[in-house]
């Protein structure tokens, strides 16, 4: 016979479920407020796109 356990996988992954929930709910409130940002990895790559584009230019003009 299996005992139950409140503090089981079930309810631990129904709280990781909200806490997800949550935390998507927070982003969009942001967002609709303005708060919008550009992750660090996006303008990293744009800023490398750039400098190779600068270099290609510079090398094979």
């Amino acid at each position: 016979m299996m005992p139950t356990n409140p503090g089981g996988p079930g309810s631990e992954k129904q709280s990781w479920v909200e806490r997800r929930r949550q935390k998507i709910r927070a982003e969009i409130e942001r967002n609709r407020r303005g708060e919008y940002t550009v992750p660090t990895w996006v303008l990293a790559l744009a800023l490398g796109a750039i400098v190779v584009a600068w270099g290609a230019l510079v090398i094979f003009a």
